[in-house]
């Protein structure tokens, strides 16, 4: 079947939907293995994506996206991710980005309108950038050193980023900064207000912390290429430098003063679900790959001395057998946690963090087993296998991490 170039406004219904996805993981399976080993970014997918109406799926009704919820963004990624996972997670930024503010009414309308429409119309990528090479993940707390000077009429932002995913083939920059107290004026220390002259309130006292929306193309940015992973080559999760650029008033965001901030711990439970989840559906999707790449070998390989394939063999059918089992529980607990967001029922922040711990870990798990099994073909660089393998380890490295969950899930235990 052929993908045709409809409106990229409209996303397709979802038996279509499901027969694009599929024709979508095959054909970007193609190219991915050479994008791993050029780590350059696969751009001709996220075309792909935008003609098949699937880059707005989570953009709300009225900026033309489809506002789909979570459990078909765990579908659209899962099997993104099966022909591509570098393309799933940029990917999965989008739709987190969009499915938080575009819901929240935490951003203006003037500021996220230009964001929504150019998604849906253009298929334009949007990321947070909030890790720092000082500071770290701000999951673990801390102000960041990225900082906004007011000007008298708009912001001047300076800072240093990393680990900032799809970089190159960003439209849009949510920077995790904080105010200069030097210069910000705001006339009281909760306020949310941006002040249309430096001349007209007194100075704050402390920083306020919040996001501010750059235009990936504003002079003074320079993405520094220093992103050569393990896995998920393809992400270009390069440093973003930010020298003295220009922001207009109205591109400081959500700005709290730091003595009011939560603690990260206490973040909405709806955004954590989505992102737990998100990533899980990712990596369960490379996971699912490497069992459908091991299926194909075991029955293309034929020993000379057995004379039949490898599939034959009762060792290997348990093997693979055990693998599907643990990759049909762990889709069933996405697909199940994901249809209870979207019906309105009460899911903890922990239980989406819950369910990232366990998918990520039972798919780096049966990856492995895959390797294992059928040994050195498994790490041999011409074969996916090898590929997948690097790619599912990536899963335990996104927050939140396990030892947070871990500890996070103890503590509310010992704490009854």
């Amino acid at each position: 079947m052929s993908i045709q170039s409809a409106p990229p406004s409209v996303a397709p219904s979802r038996q279509s939907r499901q027969e694009l996805l599929v024709e979508l993981a095959a054909e970007f399976a193609e190219t991915a293995a050479e994008h791993d080993r050029s780590g350059i970014f696969p751009v001709a997918n996220l075309d792909r994506l935008r003609q098949a109406g699937l880059v707005g799926l989570t953009v709300p009704v009225a900026y033309g996206g489809a506002e789909a919820g979570l459990s078909d963004v765990v579908e659209v990624l899962g099997t993104i991710a099966r022909g591509d996972p570098s393309t799933a997670l940029v990917l999965a930024m989008t739709y987190l980005i969009h499915a938080h503010y575009g819901r929240s009414g935490e951003w203006p309308e003037e500021a996220y309108a230009p964001v929504a429409r150019s998604t849906v119309e253009e298929g334009a990528m949007v990321n947070g950038l909030r890790v720092e090479p000082d500071l770290g993940t701000p999951a673990r707390g801390g102000i960041p050193a990225t900082t906004g000077r007011w000007t008298g009429d708009g912001w001047e932002l300076t800072g240093h980023k990393i680990y900032s995913t799809g970089a190159p083939v960003l439209r849009w920059m949510l920077v995790w900064g904080a105010t200069d107290p030097a210069s910000d004026p705001v006339g009281d220390a909760a306020s949310q207000e941006q002040p249309e002259s430096s001349q007209e309130q007194p100075k704050s006292r402390e920083p306020r912390v919040g996001t501010f929306l750059v235009p990936a193309d504003a002079p003074g940015i320079e993405i520094i290429r220093t992103w050569d992973h393990f896995g998920m080559r393809a992400t270009e999760s390069h440093d973003v430098v930010f020298n003295r650029v220009r922001l207009d008033a109205g591109a400081g965001i959500a700005l709290t003063p730091v003595s009011t901030l939560k603690d990260p711990a206490a973040a909405g439970s709806n955004i954590a679900s989505w992102n737990g989840l998100a990533i899980s559906a990712i990596y369960l999707g490379v996971a699912e790959a490497a069992r459908d790449w091991l299926i194909s070998f075991l029955h293309e390989r034929v020993p000379s001395n057995l004379g039949k394939p490898l599939a034959s063999l009762p060792r290997f059918q348990a093997a693979v057998g055990e693998i599907d089992v643990t990759l049909t529980t762990i889709r069933m607990l996405v697909e199940t946690t994901a249809r209870e967001v979207d019906a309105g029922k009460a899911v903890l922040a922990s239980s989406g963090s819950a369910v990232k711990s366990v998918v990520t870990n039972a798919a780096i798990n049966v990856v492995g087993q895959a390797v294992a099994l059928i040994g050195n073909p498994g790490l041999t660089r011409a074969n996916p296998l090898e590929r997948h393998y690097r790619n599912v380890l990536c899963g335990r490295v996104h927050t939140p991490q396990d030892d947070a969950i871990h500890a996070a899930a103890g503590r509310a235990l010992l704490a009854r």
